[in-house]
């Protein structure tokens, strides 16, 4: 028999609020999660009780794709130190508007880790909504967890993308800024888009007035399905490192898109000679 509070955690939907959060601090099978772009962040201030995760640990940060997916080993150990156990509720946010805390729970996605949310706006809309902040730091308990691809679907592959090319029930959101996607600018050995992909910035699904939490569903669904994105469809998304992409991929996900995330992005298939481009 659980207690009432913690079955209460089980409810938290994919996209929690901070005034809904806030009821469940110092629930103990809550793991709040501080993802930021910038390290200082969180000794800034945090939401009370998270613990800092450094976002490269979400990366395998070495060979042809350092943007891809960590080895399983590495993931195991990962999450042992961070604490993660079966029946924990990771809640993640950051200080960007979802990039690295959609990063974090994609792969939680791809190890088949189902118990999650996302802070809406992250740290911004925290304080957005004057709620108290914390600036000591919050030690993990280290777990013993074991991680294993379990949902593969959660992640599309560079082949697969290339035999779906022309599918008509498939298609690629590039969440890439539009000179990224124009092939105006980037650091590859090729510039421009996978063919067929359309082109939504990341930042175009944040609600700059409302602290960037995520926009209005009615009026992101209708934008994505003017660009050819509808919920009918599988939907692949990518962008430089699988960084912005992973905020489109949350998106897509409390939108209700079948969507899959390509952790290789623009880092593999504009560095390759063999993948078709368009400009």
């Amino acid at each position: 028999m659980t207690n009432s509070h913690s079955s209460e955690t089980n409810v938290l939907p994919l996209i929690v609020e901070p005034e809904q959060l806030v009821e469940h601090l110092g629930d103990p099978q809550l793991l709040i999660v501080d993802v930021p772009l910038n390290g200082d962040s969180y000794r800034q201030g945090h939401v009370p009780g998270a613990i800092y995760l450094d976002y490269r640990y979400l990366m395998r940060g070495e060979g042809p794709v350092p943007n891809d997916v960590p080895s399983v080993a590495f993931l195991s150990q990962l999450f042992s130190a961070m604490g993660l156990t079966r029946d924990t509720h990771v809640v993640a946010y950051d200080d960007e508007g979802g990039g690295w805390a959609a990063r974090l729970l994609w792969t939680l996605e791809l190890i088949g880790h189902a118990r999650y949310s996302y802070l809406n706006g992250g740290i911004h809309a925290w304080r957005d909504a004057g709620l108290e902040e914390s600036t000591d730091p919050t030690a993990p308990t280290p777990s013993d967890y074991q991680a294993d691809i379990l949902n593969p679907q959660a992640a599309i592959s560079r082949d697969e993308i290339l035999d779906k090319l022309n599918d008509k029930q498939f298609a690629i959101w590039d969440a890439r800024s539009k000179a990224e996607y124009d092939g105006e600018r980037g650091n590859n050995k090729h510039l421009g888009h996978i063919p067929g992909a359309v082109n939504m910035d990341w930042v175009d699904a944040m609600d700059r007035q409302r602290a960037l939490r995520i926009r209005d569903y009615a009026e992101l669904i209708t934008e994505l399905g003017a660009l050819g994105l509808t919920p009918d469809m599988e939907i692949a998304t990518h962008c430089q490192s699988h960084h912005r992409s992973s905020f489109t991929w949350l998106v897509g996900k409390a939108l209700g898109f079948n969507i899959r995330g390509y952790a290789g992005s623009w880092g593999e298939w504009g560095n390759r000679d063999d993948t078709p481009i368009e400009r």
